[in-house]
Parts: C-alpha cells; sequence; structure tokens
C-alpha cells in the first residue's frame, strides 16, 4: 500500500471512529458492552500508529524504529487517560479505576502493534532516492 492510500485509510479510520464514538455515546454502549471501551482504545492505537508511520516514515523496519512507534503510541495512551482521568474524577465524579487504565493502555499498545504489523507487511517507506553510491 502507497503512502496515499495510507493516509485515506487513516482518514477513513478516524471518521469511522468518530461516527462510532458519537453512537456509543448517544446509545451507553460503554456501559452496556463491556468490551466496546477495548475495541475503540485498539482502533485509537491502531490509528496513532499509522499516524506516527505515515508521519514520521521510518527509513527502515528496525527495533530503534519499532520502539520509537510503540513509544509515541504510549504516549499518546497515556495522554489520553488523563483526558479521561480528569473527565471521570472533576466532570463525571466518577472514582479512578487502575484496572481500566491499565486495560486501555494495553489495548492502545495492541493497536500500535497492528501498525508495526502493518508497517512490515506493506513496506510503507519512503521511496529511495536515485543517487548513485
Amino acid at each position: 500500500m502507497d503512502r496515499n492510500k495510507l493516509v485515506k485509510f487513516i482518514i477513513f479510520l478516524m471518521v469511522f471512529m468518530f461516527v462510532t464514538d458519537m453512537v456509543a455515546t448517544k446509545f451507553f454502549l460503554y456501559y452496556s458492552i463491556s468490551w466496546f471501551d477495548m475495541m475503540m482504545h485498539f482502533l485509537g492505537g491502531l490509528w496513532v500508529g499509522l499516524f506516527f508511520i505515515w508521519f514520521f516514515p521510518p527509513k527502515d523496519t528496525s527495533f530503534v524504529s519499532i520502539v520509537k512507534i510503540f513509544l509515541f503510541v504510549l504516549f499518546v495512551g497515556i495522554l489520553w487517560e488523563f483526558f479521561e482521568l480528569y473527565v471521570n474524577n472533576f466532570l463525571a465524579r466518577m472514582s479512578f479505576n487502575p484496572r481500566d487504565t491499565l486495560s486501555d493502555i494495553f489495548f492502545d499498545l495492541g493497536g500500535g502493534l497492528l501498525a508495526v504489523l502493518y508497517l512490515f507487511k506493506s513496506g510503507v517507506m519512503p521511496k529511495s532516492s536515485n543517487k548513485v553510491q
């Protein structure tokens, strides 16, 4: 898959997640379906990982490149958990749940893993220059 198809998929995934979140919020799916939050975090981790691959294309599939993707997904996932903590504690008056937070981060990283596997499978790498070495 080339970079243009990748960006189209990233946009599709973002719109899909937005619409799904709107429907889930309206119909209380996060509370009535136990795995729904996990699915959304997995898709969010996938989106963040693919976005990182598209925005900062790795030069190779080395261990360092893979760790950078995972660290970016982890960083965004932790920022999201701070947002959830703020919303739950101060706006919704719900108590902090460390088990839910760890589960969310785990599924964020699972989505990031799928993005890394996509990187290996599709070979979305920057075009090499035609310079003679």
